[in-house]
């Protein structure tokens, strides 16, 4: 395993040594005390500091790459030069771009390629797409979702002082270089577009969103979308609505905003059917709502396992020993990064420095679109210079 951030600690992890054919035997992390505690803690037989030393270890035999997304790229692309297996954190790539690389790479050396958005096999997840196949309200006309948190403490904290700072400065008082540091406090590298990838907090939790409804309902094959900076804590997007249209003929609205106010915060989904509804929640809730024309309400609580990622690695495992089939692949994850850049581009979907092919989907980029649209993101905030995570 590369990486043993917050997501490798209950979620995914833990889950390895519970699953009968897999074990966890090596872990890597940039910290050589933090690798040496996580691996004790949990009962993994060995550390390193070099992720080199994973990869090319002769008892691994697949790798889980944990690492924010901007090494996604670097590390999937040499485990499959060294002809293993990976399993890959979501978003796939910082990019569209840099998902096509990475499935590239697999497809070439003619290895499978697993991605985590392993709400395609949560049980109520799993219960939400049977009761739309099996027509539990009838043929499925549209569907709306909703996001809104309020904005992160850390975020607030961050932005105040950097506009402190760049206030002190313009005033002539030095203001100690406008750097918006905290003591105590770090960017959150998911709102750093250098190392998530354009969109923040949209593209780390919209992508699970997106991904399942695709599951669901086909590929989305067009897209209209506007993506703003409103709130102004952090160099990406924190709004966006969005309207999409899937291969099946649903169509679909989502809005998300992460810097809403307390009173403002929702997470929900809606199906619409010719009979009914479905109302379930993507992060807050495990329970699932069925109307049937008003006049029968259904609810299933469906709870999440202890480690959320193991219904899907479970599925993993079966797929490497040529018991099953995986959910997850990497060409659903390439798919759902298309559509991530579609909804990121301008307000009438064009794409910056690609093109769409009639379903709203990027077809083509130049190599340097990601990392420009990144810089340029950053330039229009010099006077908030970012907090470059560790990532140890």
């Amino acid at each position: 395993m590369i990486g043993c951030g917050s997501v490798t600690e209950l979620k995914s992890g833990p889950a390895f040594s519970k699953i009968a054919v897999s074990s966890l035997v090596i872990v890597m992390r940039r910290t050589k005390g933090l690798a040496e505690d996580y691996a004790k803690r949990h009962g993994v037989p060995r550390w390193t500091t070099d992720a080199n030393e994973v990869i090319h270890d002769p008892e691994v035999n697949a790798v889980y790459i944990a690492t924010p997304p901007s090494s996604h790229a670097e590390y999937a692309i040499k485990v499959a030069m060294a002809g293993k297996p990976a399993y890959v954190e979501k978003p796939m790539g910082i990019c569209y771009k840099e998902s096509e690389r990475i499935l590239e790479a697999f497809k070439t050396a003619g290895l499978p390629l697993f991605v985590a958005y392993y709400r395609r096999c949560l049980p109520n997840f799993v219960k939400v797409r049977e009761l739309v196949r099996t027509g539990a309200i009838g043929q499925v006309r549209a569907l709306h979702l909703q996001l809104h948190r309020p904005a992160k403490e850390t975020d607030v904290k961050l932005a105040a002082t950097a506009a402190a700072a760049a206030a002190a400065a313009a005033a002539g008082g030095g203001g100690g270089g406008g750097t918006g540091e905290v003591e105590g406090l770090r960017r959150p590298w998911r709102v750093d577009p250098l190392v998530a990838g354009k969109g923040g907090y949209f593209r780390d939790l919209a992508s699970h969103q997106l991904n399942y409804l695709e599951y669901v309902f086909g590929p989305v094959v067009h897209v209209s979308a506007i993506a703003r900076n409103l709130g102004k804590l952090y160099p990406t997007e924190d709004t966006v609505m969005a309207s999409l249209e899937f291969e099946s003929g649903v169509v679909g609205t989502g809005n998300w905003c992460f810097a809403s106010s307390k009173a403002g915060d929702c997470d929900f989904c809606e199906i619409y059917g010719d009979h009914g509804k479905i109302r379930f929640s993507f992060f807050q809730s495990s329970l699932i709502e069925v109307d049937s024309g008003g006049a029968t309400r259904t609810e299933m609580d469906l709870p999440y396992p202890p480690h959320v990622q193991q219904p899907l690695l479970q599925t993993v495992m079966a797929a490497l020993r040529g018991e099953g089939l995986c959910p997850s692949t990497g060409d659903a994850a390439a798919q759902t990064d298309r559509v991530l850049d579609a909804i990121l581009g301008d307000a009438d979907g064009h794409i910056e420095d690609g093109k769409r092919l009639e379903g709203g989907c990027v077809t083509e980029w130049d190599g340097m679109g990601c990392i420009r649209t990144a810089i340029l993101v950053v330039i229009g905030y010099l006077s908030d210079t970012l907090l470059m995570p560790s990532y140890s």
